[in-house]
């Protein structure tokens, strides 16, 4: 009889129970597809009383994580409790060292941790996978470490949030303000219990720079991640945007440049017509650019007990294959540490602030442009009350130091009604 994959979960929030579903429901499917039968032997979670609508009956309990991660009856740890340090880390590093290979959905703590990880791992020989890590149900870590192998990738990029993505599309289509999405979206219960995480683009960063990691062959480094949340971002922002033919998204973008190795998770505009400008609700999508391939786009749910999960038993089943890559693409002793980038590429910007109402004031703002090397694309005023005239501006390709420059120089122009308004429009 073939040997069965013995598994221990930790964590039976929505996703450890969507693991427990699958293999509960479809135990024949999975080892026809393996070859071998795939066993829950234990689990382990906060409360064993709590009714989580599925069976643990047959399985072991253990009220410890770390005690699940040594038994010797399991083969694979599985750690979907969350958190880039405490249990989660305890679990996971008492797993690798009793010889457990590991799947784990827990971005944070591969974001902080990964490096030290996978190497003690790969000198147990033994394995990480984290496919439920990044963009949910989508296969982006499986497509860059295994389908793209053969290229050298030129840009990884993405909607990886759809927290943010819904409050940003739901403004747009419904006229809301940020607030009031925003607690549309909690009461929804799409935030999560620090909504800082989402809004703030830090739960995305540390998905951009596991990307980074496999696409470039660098150690991970979230602290390298240009972070800007969506807080700031007003209706007045998106009808704008819209109006000439953009879409702000929060987006994730890393490339190796002759500056460094850049990495950003920012709003930016994006055009409107473009698959990324189209992406509405919850959806994530992330573009991949290779030198062979050219260009190729996944897109699908990011979160849930459905996609995450079968994420999560997309690892669970490769290892019952056999099948064993290196955690980040490549031996994780042989990973450079990055260089962040001391500049970003040049790129077109949107500019929207309020003018006084006074002759020259246009003229002076853009000879400040001017001055710093910038030169304008497009321009709108619009109609306006009181004082303060509304003026939008798309740039031509500029550097981020000349668009400092020129807006600290305006501010002292004495012209500005409020606080400039800079986005990054990003070319696809």
């Amino acid at each position: 009889m073939t040997t069965p994959l013995r598994i221990g979960i930790a964590g039976l929030g929505t996703v450890g129970v969507g693991v427990v579903k699958i293999i509960r429901q479809k135990a024949n499917l999975l080892a026809a597809r393996t070859g071998r039968p795939i066993q829950i032997i234990a689990v382990s979670a906060r409360s064993k009383d709590k009714d989580r609508g599925v069976s643990l009956d047959g399985y072991a309990w253990e009220d410890d994580p770390v005690a699940l991660a040594k038994r010797d009856d399991i083969d694979v740890f599985v750690e979907l409790m969350g958190g880039s340090d405490g249990p989660a880390k305890a679990a996971t590093e008492a797993a690798i060292a009793t010889g457990k290979d590991v799947v784990t959905a827990n971005k944070a703590l591969l974001a902080h941790h990964g490096q030290a990880l996978a190497e003690a791992a790969e000198k147990a020989g033994k394995i990480i996978r984290f496919e439920a890590a990044v963009a949910g149900g989508i296969p982006v870590i499986k497509s860059l470490t295994e389908g793209l192998a053969g290229n050298e990738i030129t840009r990884v990029m993405g909607v990886m949030n759809g927290t943010c993505n819904y409050i940003l599309t739901r403004m747009q289509s419904a006229g809301l303000s940020y607030d009031e999405v925003f607690e549309e979206a909690n009461q929804l219960g799409y935030l999560e219990a620090d909504p800082n995480l989402d809004v703030g683009g830090i739960d995305a960063g540390h998905k951009l720079a596991l990307l980074s990691s496999i696409a470039y062959g660098t150690q991970v480094d979230f602290d390298g991640v240009e972070l800007q949340g969506i807080g700031a971002i007003t209706i007045e922002d998106i009808h704008s945007a819209a109006d000439m033919g953009y879409r702000i998204k929060l987006l994730g973008v890393a490339q190796m440049t002759g500056r460094g190795l850049e990495q950003r998770m920012t709003p930016c505009l994006v055009p409107d017509t473009s698959p990324l400008g189209q992406l509405e609700g919850g959806t994530n999508m992330v573009v991949l650019e290779g030198d062979a391939v050219e260009q190729i786009v996944l897109r699908g749910p990011g979160a849930g007990e459905g996609p995450t999960a079968s994420a999560v038993m997309g690892d669970v089943l490769d290892i019952a294959r056999g099948i064993r890559p290196y955690t980040f693409g490549q031996p994780a002793a042989g990973l450079a540490k990055s260089k962040p980038a001391t500049s970003k590429a040049p790129a077109p910007y949107y500019l929207r602030f309020g003018l006084q109402d006074k002759p020259g004031a246009l003229a002076k703002v853009a000879t400040a442009l001017g001055e710093a090397g910038i030169s304008i694309d497009r321009m709108r005023q619009y109609g306006h009350a009181d004082t303060s005239a509304p003026v939008l501006i798309v740039t031509h390709k500029t550097s981020q130091n000349d668009l400092s420059s020129a807006l600290e120089a305006m501010k002292t122009l004495n012209v500005l009604t409020d606080e400039p308004v800079a986005l990054r429009i990003e070319d696809l």
